[in-house]
């Protein structure tokens, strides 16, 4: 079964255009039957004065019909010059009509109007506070966001990640990221944990290599007392040593252990330094670059930034995973943000009007050479249709007036003449 052709969108516009074209050209042929009907009437002024308005009202017809048929095809076909005006300047009215449009319709005058009472950010708050419109976008966000990371795993990308990341960590900002980090570890008591940690690896540690350190202390101890010192004190002083040790690490490991406590007051301290001492600062970001340089340390980041990768593609296809989750929060708090903070709307509208400010003279331009590209790339039969069909009806009327007016004017003419010189013989 053959598809039924598309439905014309212009086809009112063509009626109502046939219409007015019949109107006036029956006006028109109207004209011409009075002058027919003139030469049938007995002579007398009356006859001559419908004859004289009729003849008039034709040539007014007949001359407003050229030239409204003149603006877009040739009247009768004939190659008259200086017809079909509108199909043979097609390029040129593109061109007008595109800088008309960008010059004093799509203004910034214009533009701000608009903005202003379109309220962008109520929209976008109206949209961010609506679950089921902004659970399909942040969907559609996490959807993408597999892409974004593909693009990342351009060799260069990553190059350029290992040489910008010691450089940025480097900084006074890797101190004061260090710093901040160190000190929610510290509010969250967790400097104790590894405080306890280390201490626990200390005991093991002692109690693996008792029998070498041991040996390693008499040793010393003959090296620097002689044979005889170390025959009869070396293992005494030895056990003694590594018995102090113990008990020290025992005392420590207790959580209200003096030891913790001046542990603690030296990473309160060593934070602040952080935050204000530039050397400290610098000390603290050389390290970082050292560190972060290292192959070793580079092939572990990408190892990392990989196992992540993988973790947040394979979340963000899933409708309910954390990704999605977490995007929808993000929405949820802006409109939130956005309801209760007319100065945030207010400072979202101020920016958006600001970018589209900043891009109008370009869009200007923009919008200019594609209108004058979309006119210029038109057949000439097509440009002609359009323009005819949305001006053609007035033009019509302008062929009615015409008609009457020439009627009106030949009859009063004709009067005034007569008056003045009486009746003439032609």
């Amino acid at each position: 079964m053959q598809a039924s052709p598309p439905p014309d969108p212009d086809s009112e516009l063509r009626r109502s255009l046939r219409r007015h074209k019949a109107v006036a050209t029956g006006l028109l042929v109207g004209m011409g039957g009075l002058v027919l009907v003139s030469y049938k009437l007995p002579p007398g002024y009356w006859t001559d004065l419908l004859q004289a308005s009729a003849k008039a009202g034709m040539v007014g017809g007949l001359a407003d019909w050229f030239a409204v048929t003149a603006l877009f095809r040739r009247p009768l076909g004939l190659p008259i010059p200086h017809t079909a005006i509108v199909p043979n300047q097609k390029e040129r009215l593109g061109r007008a009509l595109g800088r008309f449009v960008s010059s004093h319709v799509f203004t910034e005058a214009e533009v701000r109007r608009v903005l202003a009472r379109l309220d962008l950010a109520r929209i976008l708050q109206k949209f961010l506070a609506d679950p089921a419109a902004a659970r399909p976008a942040a969907v559609a966000m996490a959807g993408a966001l597999p892409r974004v990371v593909a693009s990342l795993e351009d060799g260069r990308a990553k190059r350029l990640l290992v040489r910008l990341l010691p450089r940025i960590v480097s900084g006074p900002a890797g101190a004061r990221l260090v710093a901040r980090v160190l000190r929610a570890f510290v509010a969250s008591g967790r400097h104790q944990e590894v405080f306890s940690l280390a201490i626990g690896q200390l005991k093991v540690l002692l109690t693996a290599r008792e029998d070498a350190l041991r040996a390693a202390i008499e040793t010393r101890i003959r090296a620097e007392g002689g044979a005889l010192l170390g025959w009869l004190a070396g293992a005494s002083v030895a056990k003694r040593i590594l018995h102090a040790i113990n008990t020290e690490l025992e005392k420590v490991e207790p959580e209200d252990s003096e030891l913790r406590a001046a542990f603690a007051i030296w990473l309160g301290q060593e934070i602040e330094r952080l935050e204000t001492d530039p050397e400290r600062a610098a000390a603290i970001g050389r390290v970082l670059r050292e560190a972060l340089a290292h192959p070793s340390v580079a092939a572990w980041l990408m190892d990392v930034w990989a196992r992540l990768r993988a973790a947040l593609v394979a979340d963000a296809a899933r409708p309910d995973g954390r990704t999605v989750t977490l995007l929808a929060g993000v929405f949820a708090n802006a409109g939130t943000l956005l309801a209760e903070d007319p100065a945030a709307r207010e400072k979202l509208n101020r920016a958006v009007e600001g970018v589209l400010i900043t891009l109008l003279p370009s869009a200007q331009a923009q919008l200019s050479d594609f209108i004058a590209g979309v006119v210029g790339n038109w057949d000439a039969a097509t440009v002609a249709e359009k323009i005819e069909l949305r001006v053609g009806r007035d033009l019509q009327y302008v062929r009615m007036n015409g008609t009457l007016v020439g009627f009106l004017a030949g009859g009063a003419l004709f009067a005034l003449l007569t008056a003045i010189f009486g009746r003439v013989a032609f």
